[in-house]
């Protein structure tokens, strides 16, 4: 190899990873494991998606999306109507749907 490819792959190791993008939804209705698990099953199976994620408690649905795509948050509002829930807010945030667990373990 030579230096400057070397210096290049070296600078791009040093490079911080990319944020995930997540949506992230406060949802109304939700109030066992079966609808959880129902909004999970039905996100999962969106092409985009990576990684979905439910907390009953705190009323919150997030979706991950895979690297390089993004999640459409009209078709995630549209699955969890379909399923007989409401979204009352909807956002994008760039983190993963690890990071979001992670948060909210700590908060409790």
């Amino acid at each position: 190899m030579n230096k400057t490819l070397i210096a290049f792959v070296l600078a791009a190791a040093a490079l911080p990873a990319l944020a995930a993008e997540s949506v992230q939804a406060t949802v109304n209705g939700m109030v066992c494991a079966f609808c959880a698990q129902g909004i999970e099953k039905r996100l999962s199976k969106l092409p985009a998606t990576q990684a979905v994620f439910v907390d009953l408690k705190r009323k919150i649905v997030a979706v991950e999306a895979r690297d390089g795509q993004k999640i459409d948050g009209k078709l995630v509002t549209a699955e969890i109507t379909d399923a007989g829930y409401d979204v009352v807010k909807l956002e994008t945030v760039a983190k993963s749907v690890a990071q979001i667990k992670a948060e909210t373990k700590a908060a409790k």
